[in-house]
């Protein structure tokens, strides 16, 4: 896997501080039952880091300390991890709204037969991978079987009340096939709710809309196709000022399975870690009464990717989330 950090530090992109952090987005670890050409996480089955119990229980204590209104958990597949359950308990128990980044088809590995149920007990908002409506699609950037098993998890959330019952959210995500910018939010999400609605009887609330990452697996994909130059050309041509305000490092960090602090996770995957003036690599126990209000985040040129055309975030299109 080629180290995609010397290529995009060459391109500079806007100096941006934070604002009053809301978020903290943990990655529970690389562990996970799928391995998608698109994933800027590198994530497989034959991954080994996993988040300790040690570091769970720091991350609730920053939960704690600092009033952090919403836990992202994410990863691999996050659900794998020894320690996810008692971290969604935990945040619940505090007050937190707690957001979990499924792949869907996890909810039919062996061991995760009740995963479903304890999610909706716990009021969790699934946002699940779904690249596609199309069956050809999906399988072709996630694997044969995937969709198929993609269906059945979103009927078994269904089933339980998510998509239909106000307090369970269900969202999907949409990644591009390759170097391109995905298409509008709101009209894809039209179609992927009368494909899906009408085909399958799969009810969702949003669908989010994200640009790839030139990094990790895809960005390696993109050197080795000759496409990484021409992928970055298209993402500057479309930068948008507007969008600057409204890119996710502004009100969230990021923690790795070790708890060391990034400004998003997409630096993480970088290996560039959050900038601060008492050490090179902060880690998230020594945070517990820092104020990161007005930190420089830093920057290269995988950032454009999240300012091109309508915005990318993990809440989806920027545009629509202002509207």
């Amino acid at each position: 896997m080629r180290d995609m950090l010397p290529l995009l530090d060459k391109v500079p992109f806007t100096a941006i501080t934070r604002s009053k952090l809301d978020t903290l987005q943990i990655n529970v670890g690389y562990r996970c039952n799928q391995s998608c050409f698109h994933c800027h996480v590198n994530a497989g089955p034959n991954r080994t880091e996993e988040m300790s119990a040690e570091v769970a229980d720091t991350v609730l204590a920053y939960l704690t300390r600092r009033l952090i209104g919403t836990l992202d958990i994410t990863g691999g597949a996050p659900e794998l991890n020894a320690n996810f359950r008692r971290l969604v308990r935990g945040a619940r128990k505090l007050g937190a709204k707690v957001m979990d980044r499924c792949n869907l088809t996890v909810l039919e590995q062996p061991g995760q037969e009740d995963l479903a149920e304890f999610l909706a007990a716990n009021r969790v908002e699934v946002v699940a991978s779904m690249p596609c409506y199309l069956e050809d699609n999906v399988e072709r950037q996630r694997g044969k079987g995937v969709f198929d098993g993609s269906i059945r998890s979103l009927k078994k959330l269904n089933a339980l009340g998510y998509g239909r019952d106000p307090a369970l959210t269900l969202n999907l995500v949409y990644n591009p096939q390759g170097p391109s910018l995905p298409p509008p939010q709101a009209s894809l999400e039209a179609d992927y709710k009368r494909v899906l609605g009408g085909q399958y009887g799969i009810s969702f609330n949003k669908l989010f809309v994200l640009a790839n990452m030139p990094i990790q697996r895809f960005g390696s994909m993109l050197v080795t196709n000759g496409e990484f130059d021409g992928y970055i050309d298209l993402l500057r041509d479309a930068h948008l000022d507007a969008n600057l305000d409204g890119v996710m490092c502004r009100n969230l960090i990021s923690v790795d399975w070790r708890g060391f602090v990034y400004d998003c996770d997409f630096n993480q995957m970088l290996d560039l870690p959050l900038a601060h003036k008492t050490s090179e690599r902060m880690h998230l126990s020594d945070l517990l009464d820092a104020d990161l209000a007005g930190n420089p985040i830093r920057t290269a040129g995988h950032c454009y990717g999240c300012t091109a055309g309508q915005g990318s975030s993990c809440g989806g299109a920027l545009k629509e989330a202002a509207e």
